[in-house]
């Protein structure tokens, strides 16, 4: 992966500059944890850190949200908490579980930097604790994730398994060509709630993400939500390996991470799917990751005090 040169203008603070080691008085607080995990995954891909990748991909931008004409610099931080050590390996759970509970009780959200999508599920499940009854998860992903075993295609099945409530599931983008019957039919069972790629065809993007919303956060449930890259169309994210022509645009995904951003009820997002050794030589999976992390910001930024 190239590296990239900082501008070193004074007038032009990168976004990078928004990373801090601790949390900052007087500004929304959102952690930072990469989870890079890899070794589970049903498609081969390389050991080497999408969480660090997408950390320096934050030198290419601004801190300036032209839309809202906010400096995010004055607004937020972006508290990082490291990288957890070989999350796919022996004790890698555990790991897992001990970064998420240092993750300081004045956050105002937090986002994870996979990895394949077994970050989810490790991530979930050390947040959790063993218990779910509090937790609601959507997932922006092109696959129902309900295989069994233990890979990147099982975290929701796993999650279910713990005790993840189904009726408090939502997977927004499930797409044509890319699951199976028997697993349409396991989500259903599970009375998982499934908003199709031809729902947001035939619907405002808004309209079902609130939908999404309500039903994982009802009773006041904490969300989680996972990003998984492959529900994005291949042309905007050839660094993911399971992504397939005809799905979300770049600046459709980018929409949705604002917007469940801006839900106080959204606890955690990660970003998941992304194997750097197979992205173009533009970067172009690494930068949208690295613009999604910004658009949460920008949502947690919009949520009232």
């Amino acid at each position: 992966m190239g590296h990239v040169v900082p501008t070193h203008d004074s007038l032009w603070p990168s976004a990078a500059s928004l990373i801090t080691p601790a949390p900052v008085v007087g500004l929304r607080n959102v952690g930072l944890l990469g989870v890079s995990t890899y070794s589970s995954s049903l498609t081969p891909r390389s050991w080497h850190s999408t969480p660090s990748a997408i950390r320096e991909a934050l030198e290419r931008y601004s801190t300036w949200s032209y839309g809202d004409g906010v400096d995010l610099a004055r607004e937020v931080a972006l508290i990082d908490y490291g990288d957890v050590f070989d999350p796919n390996g022996l004790g890698g759970r555990e790991r897992v579980h001990e970064a998420v509970a240092k993750f300081d009780s004045s956050l105002d959200a937090r986002i994870i930097l996979g990895g394949d999508n077994a970050a989810t599920w490790l991530t979930l499940a050390g947040l959790a604790n063993g218990d779910f009854s509090n937790f609601g998860l959507i997932t922006l992903d092109a696959h129902h994730d309900l295989r069994d075993g233990e890979s990147n295609g099982s975290p929701v099945r796993q999650l279910l398994d713990a005790g993840l409530d189904g009726a408090h599931v939502v997977q927004v983008g499930i797409a044509d060509f890319s699951n199976s019957a028997m697993y349409a039919a396991r989500a259903r069972d599970a009375g998982i709630t499934v908003l199709s790629r031809s729902d947001l065809r035939a619907r405002s993007l808004d309209s079902v993400l609130a939908q999404a919303l309500d039903v994982a956060g009802e009773g006041g449930r904490r969300i989680y939500v996972d990003i998984d890259m492959d529900v994005a169309d291949l042309s905007v994210v050839p660094g993911c390996p399971a992504a397939a022509p005809g799905g979300l645009s770049a600046d459709e995904l980018r929409q949705a991470a604002r917007y469940l951003a801006s839900d106080p009820r959204v606890d955690t997002i990660d970003i998941t799917e992304i194997d750097v050794e197979r992205d173009s030589a533009d970067q172009r999976t690494v930068r949208l990751a690295a613009l999604l992390v910004l658009e949460v910001l920008a949502g947690v930024r919009r949520r009232s005090r």
